[in-house]
């Protein structure tokens, strides 16, 4: 994602922005992700549409929920259950 979307896209969530778009829950990593934002190429905020290979995009997002998970293994025992329950939980790709 450029730099320019970047910043618009955390514009808009410092301003509210997106308080009123329609909103989709990520099916991996269980985050929402908004489906439109004022000023912003809709095709860009799907993470997994921007990967011409589905499959790639999902080995390696699995990948990285894997990854987060033994390393927050070591912290999981410090921190609040809110924390906890808002890391990523491997999920199956629609």
């Amino acid at each position: 994602m450029s730099l320019p979307v970047t910043r618009a896209l955390v514009n808009l969530a410092l301003s509210d922005g997106l308080g009123s778009v329609t909103m989709e829950t990520d099916p991996i990593f269980g985050f929402l992700v908004p489906t439109s934002a004022p000023g912003i190429d809709a095709s860009i905020l799907r993470p997994r549409d921007t990967w011409a290979d589905k499959a790639a995009y999902d080995a390696q997002a699995h990948r990285l929920v894997a990854m987060f998970t033994e390393n927050f293994q070591k912290f999981a025992p410090h921190v609040d259950q809110g924390v906890s329950l808002a890391a990523p939980v491997l999920r199956a790709a629609e």
